[in-house]
């Protein structure tokens, strides 16, 4: 593969086949994706907590009420104690990796004090873990039929209902699955 054209910045699919109970119907969002390895947020997981309480854990000062209610993200079983925080517009905060032309993906605590006070990004999503695979790790798990991959889409990824962002991601590759058999084979 040409690491020029790589994956990051694009949805990861799981196929209804693939039961790992990490990845079983999931969609992932790819932030990196190298010689080495990709990594990536899985979008459609929620931990058992809010960013009320989140914050509150790392003793930051919630003056915007409306965030207190907003979801945290299981991004993955890599490292679950670790925040990551998708965003758009990307801003310029202290750690932020640049994914797409204006989503970013920030480890510094300046973007969660920001939208405890109400001055962070207009879209934002918490997460905590991440997804990774190592060297050709990821590229052999698609050539054994275990994910579907496509361009990411802002609104799947910040506007769209959790539990429609599975079937909404494969949608924009035109594909049903709904209609794909859980078995898998090849010809």
């Amino acid at each position: 593969m040409e690491y020029e054209d790589t994956l990051r910045n694009h949805f990861l699919i799981a196929m209804p086949s693939l039961a790992d109970d990490n990845f079983f119907h999931t969609v992932t969002y790819i932030c990196e994706h190298t010689a080495e390895g990709a990594m990536g947020i899985v979008i459609n997981r929620l931990l058992d907590m809010n960013l009320g309480e989140l914050l509150t854990q790392l003793g930051l000062e919630i003056t915007d009420k409306e965030v207190i209610a907003a979801p945290v993200y299981q991004g993955g079983p890599v490292t679950p104690e670790q925040g990551f925080i998708l965003h758009q517009p990307l801003g310029s905060w202290e750690a932020t990796l640049a994914v797409g032309e204006d989503i970013g993906l920030t480890v510094s605590k300046d973007i969660l004090e920001a939208i405890a006070q109400g001055k962070g990004p207009e879209h934002y999503m918490v997460a905590l873990g991440y997804a990774g695979w190592g060297e050709g790790q990821l590229e052999q798990e698609m050539l054994q039929n275990s994910w579907l991959s496509g361009p990411a889409d802002s609104g799947i990824l910040f506007e769209t209902e959790l539990d429609k962002r599975w079937s909404r991601a494969a949608s924009l590759l035109g594909i049903d699955l709904g209609l794909l058999s859980s078995e898998t084979g090849h010809a």
